[in-house]
């Protein structure tokens, strides 16, 4: 079974790169650039959902699990309306939306417009912090932090516009609707300790004990397995 890795918000796929060693040969792992990161040419300025779609079309194919992390997870879902559904989504570290103001643990919408107000003063600044903060879940995070430097070095894998569209997307979309009705099975994973996720996603989810935001940096082999686990339960 193949399976599409997408990343999220500031991260490019080698985020990935931690679960090369662990991946069982039932599955067939692929890492998928959003516009604008690595290689991949950004999209125009306050693009749409359908450009996206309409770049995205031939590497998020149809006869294939897509598993999408976090801002990764809230587009994949997004573009159910625009392209052919998969045989399965896995959300990894992502729910309907991505804040939640039920007064539930996670990210609030004012906490999201306050990252947003920082990113427009000192771009670098804020990029380097959500790196930091998305790794407080983890066992380590001290560890979890040098990693993904590590991997991503010190500078944004993207331009400063398609991080402020990215945070733009992180700040509107809502996949409620696909939840209720969805064209595919959508399947929830999560690190126990995520702290960016409401604590009613995590009880939905499927659970990564002691792992927070990033298991592809706690938890790699656990991981691997668990995404390959529900790939190969996935319909045909």
């Amino acid at each position: 079974m193949k399976l599409i890795l997408l990343s999220g918000w500031g991260i490019d796929s080698r985020i990935w790169q931690p679960l090369k060693a662990h991946w069982p040969n039932t599955v067939e792992p692929i890492t998928v650039e959003w516009p604008g990161y690595g290689v991949s040419p950004a999209l125009p300025a306050s693009a749409r959902l359908a450009a996206l779609a309409e770049r995205m079309a031939s590497q998020l194919p149809s006869d294939a699990v897509w598993v999408g992390w976090s801002l990764g997870g809230l587009l994949a879902t997004a573009l159910l309306d625009h392209l052919p559904p998969p045989h399965a989504l896995i959300l990894l570290g992502i729910g309907q939306r991505f804040y939640d103001d039920a007064e539930d643990g996670g990210v609030t919408s004012g906490e999201l417009a306050s990252f947003q107000r920082a990113f427009r003063r000192d771009a670098m600044a804020t990029w380097r912090h959500f790196l930091r903060w998305q790794c407080q879940g983890e066992p380590n995070a001290r560890e979890a932090h040098r990693q993904l430097s590590g991997l991503l070095g010190d500078a944004p894998c993207a331009d400063s516009a398609t991080l402020a569209q990215g945070l733009t997307w992180l700040a509107t979309l809502d996949n409620r609707a696909h939840f209720a009705a969805p064209p595919c099975p959508i399947h929830l994973l999560a690190g126990a300790q995520d702290p960016l996720l409401p604590n009613r996603t995590r009880q939905q989810a499927s659970r990564l004990e002691d792992a927070g935001h990033c298991p592809m940096l706690s938890r790699p082999a656990q991981l691997a397995a668990r995404l390959a686990e529900q790939a190969t339960q996935a319909p045909r």
